[in-house]
């Protein structure tokens, strides 16, 4: 089962550089995903539901989007289990005047069906056809890593964002960032609870403060690591969006950012954390070169430590770009 989307990139998705915003194209990843799991969810009888984004794996920007090309966006479910689709998404740029085309991004996502009757209930999926086994094998595989993974992640970022005075530059305290955002109906789905795209692309947007703050140039979304949503969010909530730097080599900068939601219409439930991801964002000159990234100060053993996780990350998917090493002779 496969999927398509497509629109033109207008001026107001344009970043202060001028291409078109990576919160953007996250949220056109997501809006393409939840059309064709939550499609394939209700694709045999039984309860209605609609399918809710619980993950996002590793997404790289291969190449900037530029305003005026069209992007398409194609979906095509890759695995289900019991109660979660798998989805791989491609993102395309189309020129329309010369008609050239290239890849800018591949994302693989997550969604599990929640029940139109109860949204606390999730419902089972219906089996996909795989042409080989190997297919559901590989599948099945990839799913218990992003299983594993969200455990590990749920309470992994458990602290939050407290402003500094004073800060230094190049320290954490300097260039973190939050982002407070009142939860409205025209960010949510029809059951009242917000799209994964929107929450997104506020994520992308922070992290790019938190960015541009750093080093003070113009700044472009390199690549996402996996986006974990652990709980909802509902209309009428007060979320907070917080970013902070975790780790720089030469030319790239990490930020972790972290969603809570606060819902201050219900006294019963306390604040709780929504998401987390780790977004990585390079520096360029006004011609578009990469530039070298400031060195960022950590300060105290907690950002010590999240530095040495981050440069961990940093070196283990540099390794994975560059392939196995050549056999010595």
């Amino acid at each position: 089962m496969a999927s398509q989307i497509s629109r033109i990139m207008r001026p107001d998705d344009a970043n202060v550089a001028g291409n078109v915003h990576g919160g953007t194209i996250l949220k056109m990843i997501e809006e393409a995903g939840a059309i064709i799991s939550t499609r394939h969810c209700n694709s045999q009888n039984g309860e209605r539901c609609v399918a809710a984004l619980a993950r996002v794996e590793r997404t790289d920007f291969l190449s900037p989007m530029c305003i005026g090309e069209v992007a398409h966006v194609s979906a095509e479910i890759t695995y289900t289990s019991k109660h979660s689709v798998e989805v791989q998404v491609n993102v395309m740029s189309e020129n329309i005047l010369t008609g050239t085309k290239k890849l800018t991004n591949k994302a693989t996502l997550w969604y599990v069906p929640l029940s139109l009757k109860n949204v606390d209930k999730v419902l089972e999926v219906p089996p996909v056809v795989y042409s080989r086994q190997e297919q559901e094998e590989e599948g099945r595989k990839r799913y218990e890593a992003q299983k594993l993974e969200r455990m590990e992640t749920k309470w992994r970022n458990g602290d939050i964002v407290q402003p500094v005075p004073n800060p230094e530059p190049n320290t954490v305290s300097y260039s973190q960032s939050s982002l407070i955002h009142l939860v409205g109906p025209s960010d949510c789905t029809l059951h009242g609870f917000v799209h994964g795209g929107v929450t997104m692309k506020l994520m992308d947007e922070v992290a790019g403060i938190v960015a541009a703050r750093h080093c003070k140039t113009n700044i472009v979304t390199a690549s996402v690591d996996a986006i974990n949503f652990h709980d909802k969010i509902r209309k009428g909530c007060v979320i907070t969006i917080s970013g902070r730097m975790t780790f720089t080599s030469n030319k790239s900068m990490e930020i972790e950012v972290l969603v809570d939601a606060d819902p201050v219409v219900d006294n019963s439930q306390k604040r709780y954390r929504a998401a987390s991801a780790f977004f990585t964002y390079v520096s360029l000159s006004q011609e578009g070169k990469s530039l070298p990234v400031p060195q960022l100060v950590p300060e105290t053993e907690d950002e010590k430590k999240r530095f040495e996780e981050g440069k961990g990350r940093y070196l283990q998917m540099k390794a994975k770009r560059q392939g196995p090493a050549e056999p010595q002779p």
